[in-house]
This record gives C-alpha cells, sequence and structure tokens, in this order.
C-alpha cells in the first residue's frame, strides 16, 4: 500500500489550479458577499488521526452559507430523531436552492433538508426546541469545533435579510401549508443569522469531523451522533450536498460534500478525511468553481474517495 504525501499532493493541486484562470463570480445577490476577494483561495485536509495540512488563505474567516445547513441538520436529528422526516424528505431536488416549484406539488414538504426551503423547516423546529436559538446553536456549533471565535456575521446577517424577498416567500408559502409552526419572520431571522456565521477551512475541517470520525465527541466529550445517523446525514450530503449539481460533483469528486454561495466546499470520506476548500467565485450553478476543481483532482490523483 502507497503512503501518500497528502502535503506534497496538496500543494502541487494548490500551485496548479492558482496557475490557471479563476473562473465565475462572487455572490452579488447579497451585497455583503460581494465586497470578498475573488482571489482567496484556502484548502484544510484533516485526517481522522488528526493529520492536518494547510495551505493559502486556510486561517481566513469566511461566511459559511449553506454549510451551515449540516450543522443545524445535525442538531435536531440528535433532538428530534427521525420524526423530521416527516417534515422534509431526503430526496435530491433537481431544482436551484431557492425554487418554490415543488413546493406546491408537495404540499409544502420540501425536497431535502439542504436547500432554502427545507432547511427553514429545520430552523423551524430548533425555533420551537430552543428558547434562545440564535445563542443555543452557535454554543452547539462552538463545542463541535472547540473553538469559542466562531461567531455570526451582523452585517452579513443584516444584508441578507435586505435582499431575502425569495427566502421570505419560501418561508411564508411553507407556512400556509402548515409545515412552519413559528412566525415567519423569527424563523428567517435564525436561518439567516446561521448562514452568516463566519469560519475558517481549518475551524470547518473540525467541525465536520462529526462526519468523518467514529468515536468523535465534542469539547464537552459528547457525542454529536449515532453511526446510523451519521451515516443517513452523509448519505444526503452526497445526493443533495450541491442542490442541482449535486450528481456532477458525485461523478467528478465522489465523496459527500456540502458547498456554500460564500465559496466554501467540505468534503467528507467517513473514516478517513475531511477537507475544505475556499474560494469565492461561482460556477453557474452556484458552487466555488476552484473548489470543484481543487477537490476532483484531490480524489483522482490520491485515487480516495468512496466509490
Amino acid at each position: 500500500m502507497n503512503i501518500i504525501n497528502y502535503k506534497e499532493v496538496l500543494e502541487d493541486i494548490y500551485k496548479h489550479i492558482s496557475s490557471e484562470e479563476n473562473k465565475g463570480s462572487v455572490a452579488t445577490y447579497i451585497p455583503e458577499l460581494a465586497k470578498i476577494n475573488p482571489d482567496n483561495f484556502g484548502v484544510c485536509f484533516l485526517s481522522v488521526e488528526n493529520e492536518e495540512y494547510g495551505i493559502g488563505d486556510w486561517q481566513t474567516k469566511f461566511s459559511i452559507q449553506s454549510i451551515s445547513k449540516v450543522i443545524s441538520l445535525g442538531l435536531a436529528y440528535k433532538i428530534f430523531g427521525d420524526k423530521i422526516w416527516k417534515r422534509v424528505g431526503v430526496e435530491p431536488s433537481g431544482t436551484p436552492f431557492n425554487s418554490l416549484v415543488q413546493l406546491e406539488s408537495d404540499n409544502g414538504i420540501p425536497r431535502n433538508p439542504f436547500i432554502n426551503g427545507g432547511a427553514m423547516v429545520i430552523c423551524d423546529m430548533l425555533v420551537s426546541h430552543f428558547e434562545n436559538p440564535k445563542e443555543d446553536f452557535l454554543t452547539y456549533v462552538q463545542e463541535i469545533c472547540d473553538s469559542t471565535e466562531i461567531q455570526y456575521s451582523k452585517k452579513v446577517a443584516k444584508s441578507e435579510a435586505s435582499v431575502g424577498y425569495r427566502n421570505k416567500a419560501l418561508c411564508n408559502f411553507i407556512k400556509s401549508f402548515g409545515n412552519i409552526e413559528n412566525e415567519p419572520r423569527e424563523v428567517l431571522d435564525f436561518y439567516f443569522h446561521m448562514c452568516s456565521i463566519e469560519m475558517s477551512c481549518q475551524e470547518l475541517s473540525k467541525t465536520f469531523m462529526f462526519l468523518a470520525k467514529n468515536d468523535f465527541k465534542t469539547s464537552k466529550g459528547e457525542s454529536v451522533l449515532s453511526r446510523g445517523r451519521t451515516k443517513r446525514v452523509n448519505a444526503i450530503m452526497q445526493t443533495c450536498g450541491f442542490y442541482d449539481e449535486s450528481g456532477e460533483f458525485s461523478f467528478k469528486v465522489g465523496l459527500p460534500g456540502k458547498s456554500g454561495v460564500g465559496g466554501g466546499i467540505v468534503a467528507v470520506y467517513p473514516g478517513k478525511y475531511c477537507i475544505t476548500v475556499w474560494s469565492p467565485k461561482l460556477n453557474k450553478k452556484g458552487n466555488s468553481y476552484r473548489g470543484m476543481e481543487f477537490l476532483e483532482t484531490f480524489t483522482t490523483e490520491t485515487e480516495l474517495s468512496i466509490f
């Protein structure tokens, strides 16, 4: 069995991709994200044996956006168990992340928890459960990552709320079917803050180890999810983590993963490693152009995907 020099592989791929054209554009529809330097580029690899390598802007914080939906799903799954699947499905949507189309025919049940409507239903559950949902969720994230440095970005949350008309329409539309129990304003406030969380590639790789490491414990020494539930969250990331580009990511990269319009992508090889890439320029599907390129090259060269 060949021993892989991860540091060398990461550096070679980073150098190669950095020398090529940085295609795509930043997410200008959220004003605060439009201010980000489009040339930022960071990578962090973390193995289950705590072998860690970072390159580029790997310790620079950025808005994780929809990557946070995996963390909120994990928390809701821990609290409510399989009851959550009565209110949100597990199927790929095949439509953009902010589409309203399927909700009409599906009677207000979002196809999966990673499209915006599905994430709002998960947020609604957490708002019902916690007395202080924003504070309690942030504490949960900090405990998983073992860092009190993680915070919401008030500027980004305010920026999203100022232009989030489609998200407001989604939440109110789902409410009309009875699948949002709380006031949409309260659910949306939590949702916008959740998406505004700022983390680095290093912090995200540490956070997502709960989906890679079987014996993972939080800073309080607590387990996050059982192996069975961890398997299911990874499965949903595999099939739904990239919206209507999920099949393409699975085909090219071969790992469970999740993207965010802040330019971040987290990918997990259960039992082996977690890798996070950040590059703000997005392709037409809303996923990081360089992030997709990097991860495809990485799993091809190392021959370490789940397939």
